[in-house]
């Protein structure tokens, strides 16, 4: 069997072996790492950076960073990307792990999840089930995250997800925002398969970012160096099918930022390329004005920033997570706006990779009084106003990227 490196030396698409590779877009020196955290703002702005080039499989409809090189990537324990500490983001994953463990039964059961991160959503499903955890990813760290309550019910593993992981059986496997981050995710998951043998019962459950709300609905600054791959129904679908997967559903969550595959192993299953015959086209025609409509974007908030500058007005960005990191750095803000707000105590008082502005508290914001908030992800939009009212701040002006 061919492996995915293989197919990415020969210049194939990662997921489905094919040769015909569209060139999408091409984005020069980003961060490697949007979501480490730097301690001072020299530091930051010495961040190492890498290149985009972005190229889309016509047959799976995957599209996929051709420049990607895993060896720059260091996942380490001072990466920091969870989104838990707002109220909307908690609700979603509650109703979220309550759907899985009431639909699939998990309750007394073992579940296993790669990438795990601080153990967020594995100790929520645990609880709620009464489940037993092992989760694994590198970046976890046992002082700032552990729990009394739950030690003995829920182990965390810092080393990444391999062959010899399948030592830990589970009735449930999950893996939520990983599989965008793998070079070769044909081969990861294909060691997920083997891990799991003829437990035929088992469930797995995957959720990555939607490429259809990246390239259609131009959330353009998701596009980020550590997500090589991004993926479609499509190219989702024919990556588990080819590795021994009967599908269950593949569906949009999040307002459409989101896709979620649930799935059992199975064996010999027929791979059908016009599955979702229709999303491919539609995303298709979108790939073909992308670049376009991409470049017309940038070209928008350069002018929009200039005038902020001309105006004199005080402007912070709301967001330091990877679209914020984007944004920032396509953009070349270091001297147009000099705070990003986080609700993540973990980030305050921590720099911006590339351009190094601070990341400050919300309460930040009643001696500095902005005049404007860029929100850079609409979905929290509601949720900072609330917290910019209880700190008394009016007259603000929000803008959503």
């Amino acid at each position: 069997m061919i492996s995915g490196k293989d197919n990415i030396k020969q210049g194939l698409c990662p997921i489905c072996r094919n040769k015909e590779i569209d060139p999408i877009l091409e984005i020069d020196q980003v961060p490697i790492h949007s979501n480490l955290l730097y301690a001072s703002r020299n530091k930051a702005l010495q961040a190492p950076k890498g290149d985009i080039q972005l190229g889309f499989c016509r047959y799976c409809g995957h599209v996929f960073n051709m420049a990607f090189k895993t060896e720059l990537m260091d996942y380490n324990q001072y990466y920091e990307n969870s989104l838990y500490f707002s109220p909307l983001f908690q609700n979603y994953t509650e109703s979220l792990a309550t759907d899985l463990v009431e639909r699939y039964d998990l309750h007394g059961k073992d579940i296993v999840e790669i990438g795990s991160g601080k153990g967020d959503f594995l100790k929520l499903i645990c609880k709620l089930g009464d489940n037993r955890g092992i989760g694994f990813d590198p970046t976890y760290v046992p002082k700032q995250n552990d729990n009394g309550k739950e030690k003995g019910q829920i182990k965390f593993i810092q080393q990444f997800y391999s062959e010899s992981s399948a030592l830990y059986k589970a009735d449930f496997i999950c893996c939520r925002h990983v599989l965008e981050h793998i070079q070769y995710p044909f081969d990861f998951l294909n060691t997920v398969r083997l891990s799991i043998g003829k437990r035929l019962n088992m469930v797995v459950f995957f959720e990555v970012p939607n490429v259809m709300f990246t390239i259609r609905d131009l959330g353009i600054w998701d596009l980020i160096y550590e997500h090589c791959s991004y993926f479609s129904k499509s190219s989702l679908y024919f990556l588990f099918k080819s590795c021994g997967f009967k599908i269950y559903d593949i569906k949009e969550t999040y307002k459409g930022q989101y896709l979620c595959i649930e799935a059992s192993p199975a064996k010999n299953l027929q791979i059908s390329k016009h599955y979702f015959n229709g999303e491919l086209k539609d995303l298709s025609s979108h790939i073909k004005i992308f670049a376009d409509k991409y470049k017309e974007k940038i070209k928008v908030w350069r002018n929009n920033l200039k005038q902020i500058i001309q105006r004199k007005q005080k402007v912070v960005v709301w967001g330091a997570g990877s679209k914020g990191v984007t944004f920032l750095n396509i953009l070349n803000t270091q001297k147009k706006i000099e705070y990003v707000v986080d609700i993540n105590p973990r980030k305050q008082v921590k720099y911006v990779a590339g351009t190094g502005q601070q990341i400050v508290r919300p309460e930040f914001l009643r001696n500095y009084r902005p005049d404007m908030i860029i929100v850079m992800n609409p979905i929290y939009q509601d949720e900072i106003r609330q917290i910019t009212e209880k700190l008394g701040l009016s007259g603000l002006h929000f803008v959503c990227v």
